[in-house]
């Protein structure tokens, strides 16, 4: 901190409202290739991609719980890094399917390629690879390229 001002340096960690542990946990575990680290009670789940104390939380609030609408504010989807290459992005296409799990759509970000899916309660995941950052270090409106992948 200088002089007052908060400049965050990185995301530390997102915590997910889902409706069951029981559902969600295997998923993220299983699915995903979360590490499971800690439990909090019976409501909360602490996970880690391993550099990390943990990066995600599931918190358990109910079968009763509504889904948001699409025009709702919050979370759009969360990301993850799956690897480097579209080898890799194609391995992970083909994990997803082996374990039922419906690709949502796949996308080429030009910075970026990315699967996505939908966890059990609906919220978007992508899955990606990133592709040289001198990509978006040399043009910064790359990022916010969308385009067909073909995998």
């Amino acid at each position: 901190m200088t002089h007052g001002i908060i400049r965050a340096q990185k995301l530390g960690h997102a915590v997910l409202k889902v409706r069951s542990l029981q559902a969600s946990v295997p998923f993220y575990r299983d699915v995903l290739g979360l590490a499971e680290v800690a439990r909090h009670g019976e409501q909360m789940v602490f996970f880690s991609c391993g550099d990390n104390h943990h990066d995600l939380a599931l918190l358990e609030v109910g079968v009763q719980a509504v889904s948001p609408t699409p025009n709702q504010i919050g979370l759009y989807h969360l990301a993850f890094k799956v690897g480097d290459s579209l080898d890799e992005l194609r391995a992970c296409r083909d994990h997803l399917a082996a374990h039922g799990v419906a690709l949502a759509g796949q996308s080429d970000h030009r910075v970026s390629q990315a699967l996505y899916c939908q966890d059990p309660d609906g919220i978007m995941i992508e899955l990606y690879v990133d592709a040289d950052p001198a990509l978006w270090r040399d043009d910064p409106g790359a990022v916010a390229h969308i385009g067909a992948l073909k995998l």
